[in-house]
């Protein structure tokens, strides 16, 4: 009866999970009654919500504009006031980009092309799809970039499993032979030698020959698919408007630290994009050591020495390739547009020279951001015509088309983060309108007593770890309120804590639901958990290392982290001894 009574609440547990936390709570706001106790209320509800996904993420992130009102920490208006920022505007623009570059074809051309030029080598073959899947994800979501190229991948793993099928049959029919040879003597108690020959003990040598070919071919199969998963979120951190949490991280800046002009485009890619190289060579070196082999000596056999393997791939590339005929005009566009909105990102403001926006709005230069860029070209492909005009309408008889539709862009535009985003401004807003940021980062200030670097590994660590079992947008979104209190209580410049625990955000590598890159992947059917937990610490430790290292090195002159800034206030030391 108990038993039965457990499996039928299990089935309920998000229901459970959804009633009993704010009932668990309740004596936050109902004993203490203050404003931080009541926002800490808030921030634990949709902490536990947005962990375990018992509501859905955009639907957790709309409490606060239920909450903060009946609490009294901000009216309505206030609340309502902090949901669409600068970020919003520029995730606009950046997926009208990844709308025109999906519907048009040309990340398929950059990825085969890329694989082309790195050659079918399995060790190359792997690098070549993982920087090409990160290259995308520089400037599309993770999760486009992986549903871009995974379907290449699958089909040179689906040639090499085919080539693997007449092998296969060959072993089963051997371990049938040798198993009804060997039948009589095991029923009998007769010596097996007398019936085990030579010709038996070849068959047994090929058996062991085509398992292990198998095995190598499938560890390479589930290689690949990991190498994908990964690198679209070591490319994503490149740049601001590659994954998430750098954009919230941005904005998070724009909103509290106004007066900080050194967190732009230009200055992000300086410090991210050898972040990635370095994490992406280093996965790439541990993917190869576990799925390919040790023997990397292989990666430098002369070009003409090809196996069948090789031989099958690069047939199957070669016809990908070929299906795409010459570049089109619209994919000429979108290459163009995609090279002309990078260049207008780096050169707004880019620190070592004038930026463009100075040059031409010199009386309001500081009104321009990376979002006014993102808009002007993203309304731009709502715009231009997606095919030249012709001079006899009539006989063509094609009506005008633009680069993308509203239809189109509304598929690959991720309302879900929007409104996800837009929660955790709100939270954040809440948490210093209240003085809940000021408490907790008086709470941790102990901290302070160790170096700072030694501060810095242990929350990318915990972020890192929370943000295995959380949404990356979540997970920053519950720290950023709380990392950067701490930051100014300990008198440590808040870039040196924010940055590098935004980087960590988007390390979630272990299992199939830490991200949906990783869900996309996992869903081909190549992989178990455990291949992913055993590759993913790997990647992990690599890519926090690779973090902490830039920031402690290049880092510190690029954004002054050894300098506490003007523009970063130490907030008032203030007694919560009564709460």
């Amino acid at each position: 009866m108990m038993k039965r009574f457990l499996k039928g609440a299990w089935n309920y547990q998000k229901l459970l999970i959804i009633i009993l936390t704010p009932l668990l709570l309740l004596p936050l706001p109902l004993v203490i009654q203050k404003k931080e106790s009541e926002c800490a209320f808030t921030l634990c509800v949709m902490a536990v919500y947005w962990l375990t996904e018992a509501l859905p993420l955009a639907a957790t992130a709309l409490l606060p504009a239920l909450l903060f009102p009946l609490f009294g920490i901000m009216t309505s208006s206030q609340v309502a006031g902090v949901y669409f920022k600068d970020f919003h505007l520029l995730l606009i623009g950046v997926i009208c980009l990844a709308t025109s570059i999906e519907k048009w074809g040309l990340h398929r051309r950059i990825a085969l092309r890329l694989v082309t030029v790195v050659g079918v080598n399995p060790g190359w073959l792997m690098l070549g799809f993982m920087s090409s899947c990160a290259i995308l994800s520089m400037w599309v979501q993770n999760t486009s970039a992986v549903a871009m190229v995974m379907p290449i991948v699958e089909a040179v793993i689906q040639q090499i499993l085919n080539r693997l099928a007449g092998p296969q049959r060959t072993q089963r029919s051997n371990l049938h032979l040798i198993s009804t040879e060997s039948e009589g003597p095991c029923e009998t108690n007769e010596e097996p030698i007398k019936y085990f020959g030579i010709p038996h003990l070849f068959s047994i040598l090929k058996c062991i020959t085509d398992l292990n070919v198998i095995r190598r071919e499938h560890m390479m199969c589930k290689g690949l698919c990991l190498s994908i998963a990964y690198s679209s979120s070591i490319g994503g951190i490149s740049t601001l408007p590659g994954t998430s949490p750098n954009l919230i991280f941005a904005e998070y800046i724009n909103q509290f630290y106004p007066e900080c002009t050194s967190v732009n485009f230009g200055n992000w890619i300086i410090l991210c994009l050898p972040i990635s190289v370095i994490a992406l060579l280093l996965t790439w070196i541990w993917l190869h050591w576990m799925f390919i082999g040790s023997d990397f000596r292989a990666l430098f056999r002369p070009s003409g020495e090809r196996s069948g393997r090789e031989t099958a791939t690069a047939r199957v590339i070669e016809e990908e390739y070929s299906m795409l005929g010459p570049m089109s005009p619209q994919e000429i566009v979108t290459g163009a547009m995609f090279i002309l909105m990078a260049s207008l990102w780096v050169f707004r403001d880019p620190g070592f020279i004038t930026g463009w926006s100075s040059l031409f709005f010199p009386q309001h230069s500081g009104h321009v951001s990376d979002a006014t860029v993102a808009i002007l070209l993203g309304v731009m492909f709502f715009v231009m015509p997606a095919h030249k005009p012709s001079t006899d309408l009539q006989k063509d008889g094609r009506s005008y088309e633009a680069m993308i539709s509203w239809k189109e862009f509304q598929a690959c535009m991720p309302w879900e983060v929007a409104l996800l985003v837009g929660g955790g401004f709100a939270l954040a807003e809440g948490t210093k309108v209240s003085g809940l940021s000021s408490y907790v980062a008086n709470l941790l200030s102990p901290l302070g007593s160790l170096p700072v670097i030694a501060t810095v590994t242990i929350a990318c660590v915990i972020v890192t770890s929370v943000t295995e079992v959380a949404s990356n947008a979540a997970t920053i979104t519950i720290f950023l309120p709380i990392l950067g209190p701490l930051a100014e209580s300990l008198h440590v410049n808040p870039l040196y804590m924010l940055i590098p625990t935004t980087l960590c955000t988007s390390f979630a590598y272990l299992l199939p639901s830490s991200n949906p890159s990783n869900a996309i992947v996992f869903s081909y059917g190549h992989l178990t958990t455990m291949d992913m937990v055993k590759a993913g610490i790997g990647v992990n430790v690599i890519c926090v290392l690779a973090v902490l290292f830039a920031v402690t090195t290049w880092g510190i002159p690029l954004f002054d982290l050894d300098t506490y800034p003007d523009w970063a206030r130490t907030p008032p030391q203030t007694n919560f001894s009564t709460w």
